[in-house]
């Protein structure tokens, strides 16, 4: 967060990939690539065929994408990189019409994820920005977007909740950033999914190395900030599932802490232990 910049608008996009058009993006590539031939593959590759699953699992090939001259092939190894050179239109147009100098208004981004940090101008440059925005043809998720003012009103970015924590050892705020709760949430539901009752036939060593990268790919990107209520609800959870998983495998009856403790989790299983600092495991 920008020091001095307490007012944050909080912003999303509605369907972000799905309506980047296809002419003002084009444009954009072709300022930095002049070969016709590549231009031409990149316009094919914007309006080829997709196949979607419908809600009853038949799938199906669309056109969408080229019938409404708008939209890139989410998951696609290219829509990142045009994702983001179409956002640069945005953050440039900000800067380059003088809404950065003139509100005293900062943009923070990474891709289509962006926070405005202002200094007692909130409202006019939340609206700036949708006039912006619509004559990029993007539309603002307004059910999503907000007006907070930091720290007292936390704000989630990138998966990152910032506001108001305190030390640990002395009690002083600060502002700074932890995990969100939909992340430790998402995670959760992960691991509820990945210790069912489909997933008895793995043998133990195989389950457990599935949770460990799952939980050190998570723990890798959320090692800022203060983590340590986010690892030990997320290794509650997960000791808990696992638990209840083996109990299942193993038809044991009770509460399944005499025999399987966390001692055994740990140290005969190999479960990852969440710490601090980013964790590293020898165990595939």
């Amino acid at each position: 967060m920008i020091a001095g910049h307490r007012e944050v608008i909080d912003a999303d996009l509605s369907g972000y990939f799905d309506s980047i058009p296809h002419a003002e993006l084009m444009k954009s590539v072709a300022r930095r690539v002049s070969d016709r031939h590549l231009l031409h593959l990149v316009k094919m590759w914007l309006e080829a065929p997709v196949e979607e699953t419908d809600a009853r699992g038949r799938r199906h090939r669309t056109t969408r994408n080229q019938d409404e001259g708008q939209g890139t092939p989410q998951g696609a190894p290219l829509s990142p990189l045009l994702s983001n050179l179409y956002m640069r239109r945005f953050i440039l147009g900000w800067k380059q019409l003088g809404h950065e100098r003139r509100l005293d208004a900062h943009i923070v981004n990474y891709a289509d994820d962006f926070v405005i940090c202002c200094r007692g101008s909130a409202t006019e440059a939340l609206t700036v920005m949708r006039d912006l925005l619509a004559r990029l043809k993007l539309t603002v998720n307004e059910s999503k977007t907000r007006w907070c003012r930091s720290p007292d009103e936390p704000f989630d970015f990138l998966g990152y909740t910032v506001g108001r924590c305190y030390w640990w050892k002395t009690g002083r705020a600060y502002i700074g950033v932890r995990p969100s709760a939909k992340k430790i949430r998402g995670l959760n539901r992960e691991i509820h999914e990945q210790t069912g009752r489909q997933w008895l036939w793995l043998e133990p060593e195989e389950m457990v190395a599935r949770l460990n990268r799952l939980l050190g790919g998570w723990a890798n990107y959320f090692c800022l900030g203060a983590v340590t209520a986010a690892y030990r609800r997320v290794t509650a959870h997960v000791c808990d599932r696992l638990r209840q998983w083996l109990m299942r495998k193993y038809r044991v009856r009770g509460s399944g802490w005499s025999r399987f403790p966390d001692r055994y989790l740990y140290t005969d299983l190999g479960l990852l232990r969440l710490h601090r600092r980013p964790p590293s495991f020898s165990r595939a």
